[in-house]
C-alpha cells in the first residue's frame, strides 16, 4: 500500500530509519493487496518496538514531524509519528559550576530524552511523572514538569499547568531563563525565584523532598521548585560528606553570603569613623588615604573585578590563567604604586570578590554584589545610619519575597526552629528527615 513517509534530516536516527524502510518494503513485497489491508494491523506488524501515535490534527503532526519523529500518511488519508528521534549533542559530563570531590560525575545534557533518563536511573519509581508539553508559537519548545505522584503538592503542580498554558510568545530561545521570567513575573528582581542545578543527583534528591522539576528541551539545566534562599546556599558536597564536614562547610558558607554582602561597606564605615574602633582593631582602616577619594576607589576596584570576570569568562581557555595573572599581580601592584588604590582597598575588595565565588549559584553571588553596592553607596551617603537602614531594606526586600506562596527566607522568616535547625546543621540520613513544610507534601516522613 502507498505511503509518505515524512522526517527532518538530523534529527532522526538514520539507521533505524533504514530498519524500518527494509521491513515495510519486505513485508508489502509478500504480497498483501489493497482490499485486505488493515493499517492498525500493519502499524503493528511494521512499527512493534517504537512508540507510534495517530494524529488528528494537523498542526499537531506537522509540529511533531518537526520536533524529530518520522511522519507518516496513508493512501486513506490517516496521519502518524513514529518516535525514531536522535537529536546531536553531547555525552553526560560533570557540570564544571558543579563540581564534587566525591560522587557521580555525570550531569544533564541539552536532550530532554536523556535528562529524564538520568533522573528515571536514580528514581526507579512508578510515580515519577513527566509531563510533558511545548510552549511559544513558532519555537515549540518542549517542557517536561516532573514531579512524584503522591509527594509534589497538587496546588504547586496545577499552579505549573496553568502558567504555562497562558504563555504566548513566538520562541523561548533562552530556554529555562526565559520560561523562569514567564511563570514567576520575576521583572526587575534580583535574586533568582528557582533553583537551577546540573546534576542529576541533586535534582533527584530534591523530587523525592516533594520539590518540582522542569526540564526545559535544549537546556542543560533544570529549574526546581518551590525553593528559598537557602537551597541557593547548599551544595551537593555537603551531602558527600560526614555529617560534621558537611554541616562545616555548610556554616562557611553561609557566613560567607553574609560577610560578602557586608565586609567591604562595614569595612569602610570603620576606616572613616575610625573613633570608635577599640585599641585592639586600631589597625583597621588606611595609614594614608590617598590622592582619590576611599569610596571612589572600592568603586573602581569592584567594577574592576568585575571586569575581570567576564574577561575570564570570554577569554579561550589556554590564555585565561595567563590573563589572570597579569591582571591580578601586574596591575593590581601597579594601581597601588601609582597611588589610585591602597593596599587596604586591593586586599578587602579581592576578599569580597572570593567570598562571592565561594555560593555555589550563580544567580545569587550576582544579586549579592548588587546588594553590597547598595549598602556601601548608603554607607557612603549616610554613614553608620545608612548602613543599618540599607541592611534593614535588604532583609525587608528579600520577606517580602513569595514566589509560589513561598516565603523567601523560609525557615527563619517565618521561624520554624527545628526546620531552620536542619537548614543550619547537616544531619545524618538515618535521622529520620521530614520532608520541607514548603513543598506542602501529602507525606512529610520520608522513612
Amino acid at each position: 500500500m502507498p505511503t509518505l513517509f515524512f522526517y527532518m534530516n538530523g534529527l532522526i536516527d538514520s539507521t533505524i530509519l533504514t530498519q524500518i524502510l527494509t521491513l515495510t518494503q519486505g513485508n508489502v513485497s509478500q504480497g498483501k493487496n489493497a482490499s485486505t489491508f488493515d493499517e492498525a494491523e500493519a502499524m503493528n506488524t511494521y512499527f512493534p518496538y517504537f512508540s507510534v501515535t495517530i494524529y488528528d490534527s494537523k498542526d499537531a503532526w506537522i509540529s511533531a514531524v518537526l520536533g524529530g519523529q518520522l511522519g507518516i500518511v496513508t493512501l486513506s488519508g490517516y496521519t502518524y509519528t513514529v518516535d525514531v528521534r536522535s537529536y546531536a549533542g553531547r555525552q553526560p559530563e560533570e557540570p564544571d559550576n558543579e563540581k564534587v570531590i566525591r560522587g557521580s560525575r555525570d550531569g544533564f545534557t541539552e536532550n530532554i530524552i536523556m535528562n529524564t533518563s538520568l533522573i528515571r536511573r536514580r528514581i526507579r519509581d512508578v510515580d515519577l511523572r513527566f509531563e510533558l508539553t511545548q510552549i511559544s508559537e513558532r519555537g515549540k519548545t518542549d517542557i517536561a514538569i516532573g514531579f512524584i505522584k503522591g509527594l509534589a503538592n497538587e496546588g504547586h503542580i496545577n499552579y505549573l499547568r496553568e502558567r504555562l498554558k497562558k504563555i504566548k510568545h513566538d520562541g523561548l530561545t533562552m530556554t529555562d531563563k526565559s520560561l523562569e521570567e514567564w511563570l514567576f513575573k520575576q521583572k526587575f528582581h534580583p535574586v533568582p525565584f528557582v533553583r537551577y542545578t546540573e546534576r542529576a543527583d541533586t535534582c533527584a534528591a530534591h523530587l523525592l523532598e516533594g520539590h518540582i522539576a522542569i526540564i526545559v528541551d535544549t537546556s542543560p539545566s533544570v529549574i526546581l521548585v518551590p525553593t528559598t534562599i537557602f537551597h541557593h546556599l547548599q551544595h551537593a558536597e555537603e551531602h558527600r560528606q560526614a555529617p560534621l564536614i558537611g554541616t562545616f562547610v555548610r556554616l562557611m558558607r553561609f557566613a560567607g553570603f553574609s560577610l560578602s554582602l557586608m565586609l567591604l561597606p562595614f569595612w569602610y564605615l570603620l576606616a572613616t569613623e575610625a573613633q570608635h574602633l577599640p585599641k585592639f582593631l586600631k589597625f583597621i582602616g588606611p595609614k594614608e588615604l590617598g590622592e582619590v577619594p576611599l569610596f571612589l576607589q572600592l568603586f573602581i576596584a569592584d567594577i574592576g573585578l568585575e571586569y575581570l570576570r567576564l574577561a575570564a569568562i570570554h577569554t579561550p581557555t589556554p590564555l585565561s590563567t595567563a590573563m589572570g595573572l597579569v591582571a591580578a599581580i601586574v596591575i593590581g601592584q601597579i594601581a597601588i604604586d601609582v597611588g589610585l588604590f591602597i593596599p587596604e582597598v586591593v586586599l578587602y575588595t579581592a576578599v569580597s570578590s572570593i567570598l562571592t565565588f565561594a555560593l555555589p549559584s550563580y544567580e545569587l553571588s550576582v544579586a549579592a554584589k548588587l546588594f553590597r553596592n547598595v549598602v556601601l553607596f548608603a554607607t557612603v551617603a549616610f554613614g553608620t545610619n545608612g548602613f543599618f537602614i540599607a541592611l534593614l531594606f535588604t532583609f525587608m526586600y528579600l520577606v517580602s519575597i513569595k514566589p509560589m506562596g513561598v516565603p523567601y527566607l523560609w525557615p527563619l522568616v517565618p521561624f520554624f526552629p527545628k526546620a531552620l535547625a536542619r537548614i543550619i546543621v547537616r544531619f545524618p540520613s538515618s535521622n529520620g528527615a521530614l520532608r520541607p513544610f514548603i513543598t506542602h507534601s501529602p507525606h512529610r516522613k520520608r522513612s
